[in-house]
Parts: C-alpha cells; structure tokens; sequence
C-alpha cells in the first residue's frame, strides 16, 4: 500500500490497551507478516483507510456485506429503526417477522431463535441437541470452524476413534473429550466411530462447505452420508451455515444441495452488517428450549430491533434484485479471470468457487479436506497477497480464509482485479 503513517500509529496504541492490537485474530495480519491497516470508511466494493488508501474489497465484513458496504436500503432501516429505540430488552415485531422469513427461506427450520453471534448460535444448537437425544458426544470435521466454543476448539486426535485435545490454552481437557474430531469427506472414520460410539453420540455439526480453511466441498453423495446416517443411529444433524446462509442460495446449502439437517446456525447476512446470530431446526428440537422445555438459552440483546431491521432490509433487498442470479454472474466473471491469469503462468492451483464465495489454493493437488488444504505454499501466497494489496485489492490476510463477492462490485472491479492478480501472479517466483 501506497502509505500506511496513520494506520501504524493506530496499530502502535492499540497495542498498549488491546490483546495484540485486534480483537479479532486475523486482523493481525500475522499470517502475511504484515501489520493491519484501519478503515476510515467503506462504501459498495470499496474500502478506504485512514491514510487515503482506497481498496477493492473482497473480504466484505468476513461475508455479511452481500449488498456491499453501506447500502442505502440497510443504513435507511437502521436509521428508522435507531429513532424508535435502539434495545428494549423486550419483544418487538421485527423479531417475529425475521423468523418468519428464516422459516419461509430455509428448508429445515421450523422453530427459530435469535442471538447474538454465529459463535452463540452453534454453542446453543450444540447444547439443545444434547439436551433433545439425552447424550453428550459431538462429531466435529478438521478444518470448519464454529466460533470459540470451549468444545468445538479442538484437533483431531491420533486417530479416526481418538477424542479431541484442546486446540487453545484455557479449554478444560474435559470438554474436548466430548468431542470427536474427523477428516472432512472421509466416510469411512465415520462408519468407524458411529460402530464403536454410536449411542453417545448427539449430533454431527459440520459446516456444509467448510469456508474457514479455505473454501472445500462436499464430495458427492457426502452430505446425503450423514443425513442418512445420523437418522439411522438417532443422532442429529446440525448444519452451521453462518458463513452460506443466504449467500450461496436463498434457502442456504441445503437448499442447493437438497439435504435437510435438523439444526441449522444462522448469523452474519441476516443481520445486515450487525452483530447477529440464530439458530432453528425442528419444531419438536425447539420445543426443549426454555421457557416451553428444560433446555436453557437467553441473551439481553436477542432480536435487538436495529439488527432485526438491518438484516431484514438486506434480505428483502437481496430478494427483490434476485441477488443470486446476479453473484453467480459476477463469480463466473471473476473465476474466469483467475483462471486465465493462472494459464498464462502455466500452473494449476486449485480454485475453488461456488456463487460469490471463492479461495485460491497456491497447490496444484485437489482440495478435498484439511490436510489437502495445507499443502498450499504460506509463502507464495503471501507474497501474492501483499503484491495485490499493494495494487489496491484486498483479499484475506490468510491463505485459509474465502473471498466474498458483492452485488456492489462491477464487472469493472472485476476486471480491474483480474489485471493486478495478473500482475502478482506474473512476478511469483
């Protein structure tokens, strides 16, 4: 980038009062071996910092930014909703009409309940799937992330029937013994541990197409694999579609896929740019949260009117504009620019995309779980990713992280970006 003077001075004071200087990890920029830079203000496709830097941006708020930045139509419903009170504490009647428009949209909810991150939405379906079947064990994959829950910070242990071990300092050993850590794709470890467990077992949670560590799919027929077998042994099936829900199709993963989970965690589109989270499923699985069941839940914040009216202005907006139809359009355009950018150079690195979600992989071997993914070269990536951010696009500040396309970025960004990831592409050594 051009100048960073105002950006490193920040980073320099927040770093005497702030955990790392971020209160998120990523935006360390440690992965590229960089320093972070600080937004001034974003709008549409565009980002711009407080040194004047004005950025093509394609991490879009880590996915909510569907709309790009600042839409009008959002930022209006905020300011309407912000003049009736900004939390009440109580009920109000955007929260009755965003479940009914989750359970309109998406094919497995029934019953639906708000919270307040993507984070306490899997941590509460965690907890009602326990509670609903009366058994403890979960079944996690390498490689999908499901916010800092203590048992869901965990890696794979020795073996496909090994219990986790705690992947973060603070997380008591207990906790992650409760959960079963397993390659993704890999139907075999799970015919293996549903043999030797599968009467403890609660629930498989999974994110449908695992986008934090990248972006890999499902193989054929894996998904309908756990649908089966979870039915089989009385077990559930959580889909956490807080990075895919509403962006990779109206009604989520399982409505392109055709798979119907019994839990699903919502969060990040359906709140508009705020912080936002739900989780819903069936209405007999619902049914056991509190006050109606024995299974607790609460959050002062829940249905907070702003979120509610954000995340509703945006879906409605992506509904009338048919969003989707126009994201596979601006997807198609930007995987044909990487594409032909990559045979000029004569490589192969995989690329993954599905609608407007995408991921580089700088290893030429097919991506289909974890242990794939981290043959990616760190370095070649961050080379290529500083070269691009010089140019004026920012991509993620980490191999293992998707890029996000917005109905705000034009055939022009698109173009422009396929001219300086040419050019980064061009000088990798």
């Amino acid at each position: 980038m051009p100048t960073q003077n105002q950006s490193q001075a920040l980073f320099a004071r927040a770093k005497r009062h702030i955990p790392g200087g971020v209160n998120s990890p990523v935006r360390a920029f440690r992965n590229v071996d960089g320093d972070p830079f600080f937004v001034d203000h974003a709008k549409g496709s565009h980002i711009r910092d407080v040194d004047g830097n004005d950025l093509i941006d394609y991490v879009g708020t880590w996915g909510p930014a569907i709309l790009g930045h600042s839409p009008e139509v959002v930022v209006e419903a905020v300011r309407e909703a912000a003049l009736d009170g900004l939390s009440f504490g109580i009920s109000n009647p955007r929260e009755v009409e965003m479940a009914d428009l989750i359970c309109d949209w998406v094919p497995s909810v029934e019953k639906v309940r708000m919270v307040n991150s993507g984070t306490e939405a899997t941590m509460s379906a965690l907890r009602l799937a326990r509670g609903y079947t009366g058994r403890d064990q979960i079944i996690k994959f390498e490689g999908c992330y499901h916010g800092h829950v203590d048992s869901m910070l965990v890696a794979a242990g020795s073996g496909a029937l090994t219990h986790g071990k705690p992947d973060s300092a603070g997380v008591p050993k207990a906790f992650a013994d409760t959960t079963i850590c397993l390659p993704f794709n890999d139907c075999q470890a799970l015919e293996d541990v549903f043999t030797s467990n599968g009467d403890s077992i609660a629930a498989i949670i999974l994110e449908p197409i695992p986008a934090n560590a990248g972006l890999i799919f499902p193989q054929d027929g894996f998904l309908q694999f756990l649908r089966d077998l979870t039915q089989k042994h009385g077990a559930l099936l959580i889909f956490d579609e807080v990075m895919t829900g509403f962006r990779v199709a109206k009604g989520g993963v399982q409505e392109h896929f055709g798979i119907t989970p019994d839990l699903t965690a919502l969060g990040k589109v359906i709140g508009g740019g705020l912080p936002v989270g739900a989780f819903g499923g069936r209405a007999d699985i619902m049914d056991q949260l509190a006050p109606d069941g024995p299974v607790y839940q609460a959050g002062t914040l829940s249905g907070n009117p702003l979120a509610m009216a954000a995340g509703l202005a945006q879906l409605h907006e992506l509904e009338r504009i048919n969003a989707w139809e126009q994201l596979e359009q601006l997807g198609a355009l930007f995987e044909k620019g990487v594409r032909e950018n990559l045979a000029k150079i004569g490589k192969n690195y995989s690329f993954n995309r599905i609608g407007s979600m995408f991921c580089l992989f700088f290893t030429e071997d097919p991506i289909s779980n974890l242990d794939d993914a981290k043959t990616a070269d760190l370095d070649t990536f961050k080379k290529y990713f500083a070269s691009c951010l010089e140019q004026g696009v920012y991509f993620a500040p980490s191999q293992f992280e998707t890029g996000f396309i917005s109905t705000a970025h034009t055939e022009a960004d698109i173009n422009t970006t396929a001219e300086v990831t040419a050019k980064a592409l061009a000088n990798l050594p």
